[in-house]
């Protein structure tokens, strides 16, 4: 959906994938899962990570400062996006998309996100039942995810054995990454666009 102001992007991987990082990406990736979140949880804030429940305590202040004054202060905005950034890095690490070692803060990576600022004034309607319109958003997440875990168990075999990420799984993984970081940005207040139902 080119029109939403959310923007997900993977440089394609060079083939063949690296089997001896794809091994042991499980254990690779545990800093980053502890900074940003890992891919599957089911804690409150979606298991975000350190950085991650930080960006989400400062949601709640943005959540009465738009209410109240009609602004987000451009600190923790800013503070949000450098969340979503990582996350986005650390997300395409352990989902076997890209097999560079994602840096630890804002260096370029084959995986980024862009978010376009909110138009003026925002939207307190949407603001103060943010919660309750995301609900059907994290119903579908929640079946996509279980889903997402058992293809990419199956891509990581696939790649020890033919050092190829199946396509198919790809394009299906892909999508439900970018669904649920745009979910995460309408939740931590970034845009007041409704989340698209889709993959693309």
């Amino acid at each position: 959906m080119t029109n939403y102001p959310v923007t997900i992007t993977i440089a394609p991987q060079a083939e063949p994938r690296n089997r001896l990082t794809t091994a042991l990406r499980p254990i690779l990736a545990i800093p980053h899962a502890i900074l940003a979140g890992p891919v599957y949880c089911s804690s409150r804030t979606g298991g975000a990570g350190l950085l991650g429940a930080a960006a989400y305590a400062m949601a709640i202040v943005s959540w009465f400062t738009l209410l109240i004054m009609g602004v987000q202060f451009r600190g923790i905005r800013d503070f949000s996006m450098y969340y979503l950034r990582w996350r986005t890095r650390a997300l395409a690490y352990m989902a076997l998309f890209v097999d560079p070692y994602p840096p630890f803060g804002d260096e370029p990576y084959p995986a980024t996100i862009e978010v376009r600022d909110p138009a003026q004034p925002r939207d307190s309607a949407t603001i103060a039942v943010r919660l309750l319109l995301v609900l059907p958003h994290l119903v579908v997440l929640c079946v996509l995810l279980l889903a997402w875990l058992i293809t990419t168990v199956i891509a990581w075999f696939a790649i020890l054995f033919t050092r190829s990420y199946p396509p198919s799984l790809y394009r299906f993984g892909i999508g439900v990454m970018r669904w649920g970081l745009r979910v995460e940005a309408y939740l931590l207040l970034l845009v007041d666009d409704y989340p698209p139902f889709t993959l693309d």
